[in-house]
């Protein structure tokens, strides 16, 4: 395993961020567990989840069985860098959440008390909360900090002005700021590389993209459906018809490389600026190990370049669209 610092911190993680999103709904429990523990015994140290994951029904579902394998002991909490998020609602009430500092308070105690740990290394704020000033949530962090709940805070689904508002915010006070941004990133979806790309770069965030496959459409989907191997419905189905041509020019092309579709769209990511680690989600432990393969791809100027003309991105704003 290759590592990497998280943007401008001193904080090693490793390329490849195992995402937690699937444990309990999808993933059972003794199985998410022997997942982790695969991760740490192939040097994946980054973890990263959230307290809403675990669906409707069971919300902190997936942060309480993290809480159970740390609970294992092995040095588990100690060789895990471990990233959890703040913002969606956790029940019906007022101040349930967002991110006032009623709820960033309670919501890390709630999550502490379910990941079965005293600190939790990068808090991640999930969504932009437009109705609560930067100067309250700074303040709420900072005191987290000083609790040593948290050492350092992150930011997920912002765009360039909302990262560039938080660090103006955050240097006023004296403050860290954030660290790192956790945003939708692929070869399909570019977007982030007209203002979120060079936000982070100027600010010093490590980029994490979730969804590095797109639902699975970088996967080998046309492929899979062709042979009766997987079967697409509705929207997937719609996406799928949409990008056909460049999804069968990119598995051709992987093919000819000498690599898995899911392995080639990972490896691009981590030849991209500013990017700390895609966040991989497995369900299986079959999954989780075709990912590992990644690290070890080196693409040449010409294979970034031919995988720019089937999937083509963007300049840094204005340039993208104006002289």
């Amino acid at each position: 395993m290759e590592y990497t610092h998280l943007g401008r911190t001193g904080l090693s993680v490793s390329r490849l961020c195992l995402g937690t999103m699937n444990f309990g709904p999808q993933t059972d429990e003794d199985v998410a567990h022997g997942i982790m523990d695969t991760a740490h015994t192939q040097g994946v140290n980054f973890f990263d989840t959230a307290n809403g994951y675990g669906g409707e029904g069971h919300r902190g579902w997936t942060e309480e069985i993290i809480g159970r394998w740390f609970a294992q002991g092995g040095g588990r909490r100690e060789k895990t860098v471990l990233a959890t998020k703040v913002y969606g609602d956790m029940g019906t009430w007022p101040n349930e959440g967002k991110l006032s500092a009623l709820n960033i308070r309670r919501a890390l105690d709630a999550s502490l008390k379910r990941l079965q740990t005293d600190y939790v290394d990068v808090y991640q704020f999930h969504h932009i909360d437009r109705n609560t000033p930067w100067d309250e949530i700074w303040q709420a962090v900072d005191v987290a900090i000083a609790q040593g709940k948290i050492l350092y805070a992150g930011s997920s689904n912002f765009a360039g002005w909302h990262i560039a508002q938080a660090q103006a915010a955050a240097a006023e006070r004296h403050s860290v700021g954030l660290v790192s941004e956790q945003s939708l990133y692929n070869l399909l979806v570019r977007d982030i590389e007209l203002e979120v790309i060079p936000a982070a770069e100027h600010y010093g965030l490590g980029i994490i993209p979730w969804s590095p496959l797109q639902g699975g459409l970088l996967g080998g989907v046309v492929k899979k459906t062709e042979e009766g191997k997987r079967r697409l419905e509705g929207r997937s189905a719609q996406s799928l018809e949409e990008h056909r041509d460049q999804l069968t020019a990119y598995e051709d092309f992987a093919e000819q490389l000498g690599h898995q579709p899911g392995d080639l769209a990972l490896a691009w990511l981590l030849h991209q600026r500013a990017v700390t680690a895609p966040i991989i989600g497995p369900r299986t432990p079959e999954q989780f190990d075709g990912a590992l393969r990644a690290v070890d791809i080196r693409l040449d100027e010409a294979a970034l370049s031919r995988l720019d003309e089937i999937f083509p991105g963007h300049k840094t704003a204005p340039e993208d669209y104006a002289w």
